[in-house]
């Protein structure tokens, strides 16, 4: 999978990760998928390309689920990263959002977003915020496979690391 130089990073991604330190999980997550999490995640600390926004949220999501202590995975250790150079990276990846209600003034218009999750709407408006839109990494939540059109309508990306078990679980979720 070639993967961009710049993106916003779904804290799925990294919690995803972790599970390569976790042998005696009850998961259903395949182990290509979560092998797939751990090279974006290598990649993203490689390339220092990860984009957030200035306010933090994205920040303070990664810091309730993962461990800034950088132990024991690798989405821990991603964490660590980002608390050491979130403010090393350049502006440019460093986005301003602006909140409004649960959603944010950034936040796309389209009839199929209004019931997307507005936990994750903080990713979205980053991404459309940002002059080059860069694609937002996905690893797990299905939800996202049912809006990838509309989002992709607005010009935004998104990349699925581990699509297959995506398409299946939406299908699930959808009774299809």
């Amino acid at each position: 999978m070639s993967l961009p130089e710049k993106c916003i990073v779904d804290t799925n991604v990294p919690k995803t990760a972790n599970l390569v330190t976790q042998h005696d999980t009850d998961s259903d997550i395949p182990k290509k998928c979560v092998l797939a999490c751990v090279e974006a995640i290598e990649h993203t600390i490689k390339t220092k390309g990860l984009i957030m926004d200035q306010n933090g949220e994205i920040f303070h999501e990664y810091l309730n689920q993962l461990s800034s202590s950088g132990q024991p995975g690798v989405g821990d250790k991603f964490m660590k990263w980002v608390v050491l150079n979130r403010f090393s990276l350049p502006d440019s990846q460093r986005v301003v959002i602006k909140k409004t209600g649960n959603s944010y003034k950034e936040f796309p218009t389209h009839k199929d977003l209004t019931n997307f999750d507005n936990s994750d709407r903080k990713f979205v408006a980053v991404a459309n915020a940002h002059q080059d839109k860069p694609p937002i990494l996905q690893a797990t939540d299905s939800k996202w496979w049912g809006w990838e059109s509309a989002l992709a309508e607005v010009g935004i990306t998104v990349v699925f690391l581990c699509p297959d078990y995506v398409k299946t679980k939406y299908a699930k979720k959808m009774g299809s």
